[in-house]
Formats: structure tokens, sequence, C-alpha cells
């Protein structure tokens, strides 16, 4: 299971306003090449893991990553260029 701090709820939640997002989307990590994730606009799937915050889903979590992600923690950090959102 992942963990996200208060803080990165706050932050994600932040993002789906900013854009508009419908209730029915949410912000989902998705992999890079690099062997990083980035977050992308989605609608949430039957086996994901779903972090809701203040009625939003601020996170989905593919099934395909559940083992990659198991004990990680979403965070976030400011930086000299804005705030930075993390897997830890």
């Amino acid at each position: 299971m992942i963990t996200v701090t208060e803080r990165a709820m706050e932050e994600l939640k932040a993002i789906l306003v900013a854009i508009g997002a419908s209730p029915d989307e949410g912000l989902r990590l998705l992999p890079t090449d690099a062997g990083e994730f980035v977050l992308g606009i989605d609608t949430e799937m039957s086996a994901d893991q779903v972090v809701k915050y203040e009625g939003y889903k601020v996170l989905l979590v593919g099934i395909e990553y559940f083992q990659t992600l198991n004990g990680k923690t979403v965070d976030c950090k400011d930086t000299g260029e804005g705030t930075v959102i993390f897997v830890r």
C-alpha cells in the first residue's frame, strides 16, 4: 500500500482544482522510461488503489504498480522552482 502525506494530498487536490477536473477524474501515477513516475489525469479503474481527500480522488495507483510502490510514500517539498511532488 502506498501512503500519501497530508501536505501531498493538499497539493494533489490543488492540481485537480486548478485543471478543473470532474468528480470522476483523479491523478494517476504513471511510469516513465527513466524509472520515475509522473502524474496524469485519468478515471478510476476497478482494481486501483484510490486515495481520496476532501471529496477528490487525489491519487490513482494501478494494480500493476502495487508491488513496486508498496511501502512507499508520496510527499512534496518546496524548491526555488515551486513545489515538487515525489515518491520516496
